[in-house]
């Protein structure tokens, strides 16, 4: 019969899951003990097959501190981790020393009993003398973002997986749910923490910026290369180097990055020199890659040279469970950042609100959300009258029209009025509304319409679009994802939207 091992000071918790252990095909035998010594103890004598350690113990121990001191005596004893907590870096650290498993309460029960089984199985295996790595505990340092969904402890998890290993990883995943702060906890988490991290929006520069900068250039290689000018690659040597957007890299680009990926070694802008360097590449993208490699926009051995490892974020709709949880995690650091020491909360009818949000802009919205509603707020309580107006209105749906011509004089006529017609009632909502950044927002209100407008006019072409404008392509695509232009039908905007994550 095989045996569990549970370690948790509520003899509650250790009721519920021992009947809910009963319920497995093979029940195990259980054990229980409320503190670190006594688990160590019975590590010994009961000899458990599995170990559920509960992260809070007292004594001063932490479970990871006793998880530690289990591998000493059994290295290839399974232990999950069993924690109250949404920070990721418990999760990450737990995976890093070895932690079979980690999970949240409330416990769900019958998912934990799949957990405890194949935890069971794994130790049946193990018992064949094969040695299994463990990580060195890494202590909690720079960036946290938090999350209890399933969605996101996989995220969390398989970053500790991964954090050592020197090998290239794709982060996956929507606009603005966090794929930056993914870069930096695999740096943070890695051997090359104490290196250099440097990051590069590949969509923000024009492809021969790009070039320049990733790789650097010699004195006279292009019209305004004055001197000598040291890539990010070069200066990044020995560290990391973060590639977000990378699916808009040209092809030339492309090939070079490839080159360094295979190599570690690159020419700068017209240089004749072979530099070599040693950076490990995380890169990050909105797009379909695989989709651009049949378009021939996206050269396919590059894709698999940057695919060792994939990170699916989750976009925040996906994982509704973690709303809440982020709200209070931004409510309280947006408090202490805008010095609101007299702020109570927020109330269930504003929270409601915020839950039953779609959050298209996903984490970065709900962090900008929440930062306006607190500027907003006159009083302790943040109520539903304080959150921005899009968030409490419905989204409208409109439905499909037919494409105008783009130099049609009624496309002109029509996108004018539009634009004198939202104007007036949009700053009168804004001085209803007590607000005190009104310029800016009316700046950015004016803003989707110049984009809207110029876009109208090139029939949706970016490049031609950015040309007018007098800004990079980079900067358009930036813009139509976040104002949510529609290229393909008539290039139009819901003026009424306030969004203004980037």
């Amino acid at each position: 019969m095989s045996r569990v091992l549970l370690v948790d000071d509520d003899r509650s918790v250790h009721l519920m899951i021992s009947r809910s252990l009963e319920k497995l095909a093979s029940p195990p035998a259980t054990e229980f003990c409320g503190d670190a010594d006594s688990a160590l103890a019975l590590i010994r004598s009961f000899e458990p097959d599995c170990v559920l350690l509960d992260v809070m113990l007292p004594g001063g121990r932490s479970g990871l501190d006793i998880l530690r001191e289990i591998q000493q005596i059994d290295l290839r004893l399974p232990v999950i981790l069993i924690t109250a907590g949404g920070n990721s870096s418990t999760a990450i650290e737990a995976m890093q020393l070895g932690a079979y498993d980690y999970v949240n309460k409330p416990l769900d029960l019958p998912a934990l009993n799949e957990v405890v089984t194949r935890a069971l199985e794994t130790r049946r295996m193990a018992r064949v003398p094969v040695a299994i790595e463990a990580h060195e505990a890494t202590p909690p340092i720079g960036d946290v973002f938090v999350g209890r969904s399933p969605q996101m402890l996989e995220v969390f998890k398989t970053i500790g997986r991964v954090a050592k290993e020197d090998v290239p990883v794709l982060i996956r995943g929507e606009s603005g749910t966090g794929k930056e702060l993914v870069a930096r906890s695999l740096y943070q988490h890695s051997e090359r923490v104490g290196k250099p991290f440097l990051a590069v929006n590949c969509a923000a520069l024009p492809d021969t910026l790009l070039e320049s900068e990733l790789f650097g250039h010699e004195k006279g290689s292009f019209t305004g290369a004055d001197r000598k000018r040291i890539g990010k690659f070069e200066q990044c040597n020995g560290g990391t180097i973060f590639l977000d957007e990378v699916g808009d890299m040209s092809g030339v680009v492309q090939g070079k990055v490839l080159r360094l990926l295979q190599e570690q070694t690159f020419e700068r802008v017209g240089g004749n020199e072979t530099i070599q360097t040693d950076v490990r590449i995380i890169s990050a993208t909105n797009r379909p890659l695989e989709e651009m490699v049949e378009a021939g926009q996206f050269r396919e051995d590059l894709l698999y040279r940057l695919n060792g490892v994939t990170i699916h974020l989750p976009p925040l709709r996906e994982r509704a469970g973690d709303v809440a949880l982020l709200i209070e995690h931004y409510l309280n650091e947006l408090a202490r950042e805008l010095h609101r020491s007299n702020l109570e909360g927020i109330s269930p009818e504003a929270l409601k609100v915020l839950e039953s949000h779609d959050w298209p802009g996903n984490v970065r919205e709900l962090q900008a959300v929440v930062r306006r509603s607190l500027l907003n707020t006159t009083g302790p309580v943040v109520v539903p009258d304080f959150l921005p107006p899009e968030v409490r209105r419905p989204r409208e749906v409109k439905p499909p029209a037919e494409a105008p011509s783009p130099r049609s004089e009624s496309t002109e006529r029509r996108t004018g009025n539009r634009l004198r017609h939202d104007l007036e009632p949009f700053v009168i909502d804004r001085l209803a509304g007590n607000s005190n950044n009104l310029y800016a927002e009316a700046v950015d209100f004016m803003e989707r319409y110049v984009l809207t407008r110029v876009l109208q006019e090139t029939a949706g072409n970016q490049t031609r679009a950015a040309d007018i404008l007098g800004i990079t392509r980079g900067k358009v695509r930036s813009r139509v994802r976040q104002f949510g232009i529609n290229l393909e039908r008539n290039v139009e905007i819901d003026c009424d939207s306030n969004n203004t994550a980037d």
